[in-house]
């Protein structure tokens, strides 16, 4: 697979790249983002995947959250896909919440969005090969964290190839899609009517009989305007206690749903990979 590298920024004595290429799964020109920390110039170093929020793109974490320090300290490469395909081809909607920059990380299977819509295939499949064949990372230890919706991303990917993604965190996410109204309308226009396909797309459904051995660190602003309308975490906090997932959920006082929250515990995250990555 053909990969064109757009631009490069040293950073913390590694290497922060941005590159183009033909994605086969989505039909469409893809971009990410790859911060390759000073450790991969001795040999491979362990995978961190970040998956964004509704609207943004691979820049929003990479410009904004710092994770650059942490990531040259822990020697952690850290991956930051889009959050939809795109194009002129690619089916989109006037609302910010469906459509390009609302994959919402799952396979689509009903007109128009089935053409293009597979990020979960994108992710797991397509896009790990690409990174494999082109950059010093060992895939062999994995992780994975997001923010709002791709907070859900990462932990409904975890639930499901926990295998793969050895570790877990999030920022904000979005755990039961299924009950609010964001998850609903992207559900239904993605993957049609309620039915139990909702629920492979739902942390607090997968986390009852998909629990993993990974020790989740989730952090959400109590000042969030989401809390209680998109995020509510009550409901899955409960699920993995009575699942016996192990979970760390922490509130804090006055932060919101922005970068300027994700930047002040993005260190925390990175550290918790890295405790599981390379242990």
């Amino acid at each position: 697979m053909t990969l064109t590298t757009v631009s490069e920024w040293t950073s913390f004595g590694g290497l922060l790249s941005v590159h183009d290429h033909a994605s086969a799964i989505l039909g469409c020109q893809m971009r990410f983002a790859v911060y390759t920390p000073p450790q991969a110039l001795d040999g491979p170093v362990p995978v961190l995947w970040y998956l964004s929020g509704l609207t943004c793109t691979w820049a929003n974490v990479m410009e904004k959250s710092g994770l650059q320090r942490a990531a040259a300290e822990h020697g952690i490469m850290i991956i930051a896909p889009d959050t939809s395909p795109r194009g002129d081809q690619v089916p989109d909607d006037e609302a910010y919440d469906l459509g390009q920059g609302a994959g919402f990380y799952l396979t689509a299977t009903e007109a128009p969005w089935d053409t293009h819509y597979r990020m979960d295939q994108y992710i797991t499949k397509e896009l790990p090969r690409l990174v494999e064949a082109n950059f010093k990372a060992d895939m062999t230890r994995q992780g994975i964290f997001g923010h709002s919706m791709g907070g859900h991303g990462a932990l409904t990917l975890h639930f499901k190839h926990a295998d793969t993604y050895r570790s877990c965190s999030a920022f904000s996410p979005i755990t039961s899609p299924a009950r609010v109204t964001w998850g609903e309308k992207a559900f239904t226009a993605y993957i049609g009517p309620p039915s139990i396909a909702w629920e492979q797309y739902d942390a607090t459904e997968l986390v009852r009989n998909r629990q993993t051995g990974a020790h989740l660190l989730i952090d959400t602003g109590r000042a969030d305007t989401f809390l209680e309308t998109q995020l509510q975490p009550d409901i899955f906090i409960a699920a993995c206690r009575t699942a016996g997932q192990k979970l760390t959920y922490r509130l804090h006082d006055g932060y919101g749903h922005d970068y300027y929250f994700i930047a002040t515990f993005m260190d925390d995250h990175i550290a918790h990979h890295a405790r599981m990555l390379k242990a």
